[in-house]
């Protein structure tokens, strides 16, 4: 089944085409068109409902999105929803992942409890009667400094739980088996490969 995935990031795109297999996601911006969606800061659900629902109503055709991002328990679960925004004022150009990074690590200084864990929101739109949610979670914690050269926003800086590796030193294939992505696409993978009437 072909899809077009509600987002502008070819990192996340590929990533997720890798566990969607035989399924092809396609970009807007790719088939032209116009799409933009104002995330909230209500839940990582809303966020990834609001997108698919917003872009199946230009494309009408089935539409998978996804929302994420890291959650500090000695920050008060931030960045959480704002993961992707995080040290940005509203209608300010975002800082760079490198920027939100060393953010992060500032504000985790005082802390010792260094938990975290990534969170993943998948929804999937068939038809505007029919949608489905995913929502799937990695538990680990944040490094002292950045470490590989892998995947891309925090993933330098989260351990993966029972690894001593942050997710960027884990291989594209390790990373494909534990990631909060990974974890919600192969779920939503399962619903796709049956035949949906």
């Amino acid at each position: 089944m072909e899809l077009i995935f509600a987002s502008g990031s070819r990192h996340k795109l590929k990533e997720l085409e890798k566990i969607l297999k035989p399924h092809t996601l396609r970009l807007p911006v790719d088939l032209r068109v116009p799409f933009s969606f104002e995330e909230g800061d209500a839940s990582f659900l809303d966020n990834a409902l609001g997108k698919a629902k917003a872009l199946y109503a230009s494309v009408k055709s089935p539409v998978i999105a996804d929302d994420s991002g890291i959650c500090v328990p000695s920050l008060g679960f931030m960045p959480g929803v704002v993961s992707a925004r995080y040290g940005s004022a509203a209608g300010e150009e975002p800082l760079s992942d490198r920027d939100k990074i060393g953010l992060l690590l500032h504000n985790l200084e005082p802390f010792e409890d260094r938990s975290a864990f990534f969170v993943c929101s998948m929804a999937l739109v068939l038809d505007s009667n029919r949608f489905y949610i995913v929502q799937e979670t990695v538990h680990g914690s944040i490094a002292f400094k950045p470490a590989g050269s892998g995947g891309f926003g925090y993933d330098p800086v989260f351990l993966v739980e029972d690894t001593g590796r942050t997710m960027a030193e884990l291989t594209e294939t390790e990373k494909n088996l534990v990631s909060h992505r990974a974890r919600a696409g192969i779920v939503m993978k399962r619903l796709l490969d049956q035949p949906i009437k």
